[in-house]
């Protein structure tokens, strides 16, 4: 199969305050966020990333990003990485996190065509593809109205309409439907559907097992910032529901550090 992303030994460690120490409940001064993470995305797929909070999912999709820089390891993207070509990575990726705050002065309209210029898009291609998107997701109605006014559900599809305003072949949602009703949700998961019939990849964030067993095509289980498991869904799941596999592991994982059972 054609690989289109390839993360390859990914670590990064962050120092501790003492606040965090304390939420933590750790006297340790560092903390190990993602620990020798390797994965690849195929053309063409969902690849679900499955964990729990502090699993250090969106650490790792931060370093994919390139908004963090790795300690060790490198992404490829298209073969260009995220160490020595950031630029040209930023240039191929399309980003969608819950941390995305769009200034709320501004409008979708305005924001769209500022993102599209930024990406270089041709103004008569972005025109287009903001009028079919703005319509998709019911932003048209909304268009000239101020994001401070937006609904929730309403600043969430703005938000990922514009993440992919320059039509990139790999698309990175971290918990994209996290927060939202079930009909915005809904809008969201079916959109995902649709971009991997387009043949993109599409790298998805999540800790709901249900998402994952109804979109993801392989899904890689990461638990303490390590790659527990990493296959297609049939084989990770080895016969069980996906939720059930993922505590099977989680306990054994739990056992194998000595830690306390659940």
């Amino acid at each position: 199969m054609d690989i289109a992303l390839q993360a390859m030994g990914l670590k990064k460690t962050f120092t501790l305050s003492a606040k965090q120490r304390q939420i933590e409940k750790t006297t340790e001064k560092k903390k190990v966020a993602v620990n020798g993470l390797s994965f690849e995305a195929y053309r063409g797929e969902i690849f679900g990333l499955l964990g729990p909070n502090g699993a250090g999912k969106t650490t790792a999709l931060r370093m994919i990003s390139t908004l963090i820089r790795p300690d060790e390891g490198d992404v490829l993207v298209d073969g260009a990485s995220v160490v020595k070509d950031p630029d040209v990575v930023r240039g191929r990726i399309g980003f969608l996190t819950s941390e995305l705050k769009l200034e709320d002065f501004f409008t979708p309209d305005y924001l769209y065509d500022f993102f599209s210029e930024l990406h270089g898009v041709d103004p008569t291609v972005a025109s287009a593809r903001k009028k079919s998107l703005f319509e998709k997701f019911g932003i048209d109605r909304f268009a000239g109205v101020k994001v401070a006014n937006l609904s929730t559900g309403m600043k969430q599809k703005a938000s990922l309409v514009i993440s992919v305003a320059h039509d990139p072949d790999i698309i990175i949602f971290d918990e994209p439907t996290n927060g939202l009703d079930v009909l915005t949700a809904k809008v969201v998961t079916d959109f995902l559907l649709e971009l991997r019939e387009e043949g993109k990849t599409v790298i998805l964030s999540t800790h709901i097992f249900s998402l994952v067993e109804k979109i993801c095509d392989r899904v890689g289980i990461i638990i303490d910032g390590k790659m527990i498991a990493c296959d297609a869904l049939e084989a990770v799941c080895d016969g069980k529901t996906l939720e059930d596999r993922f505590f099977e592991l989680y306990l054994n994982n739990e056992n194998a550090k000595g830690g306390a059972m659940l």
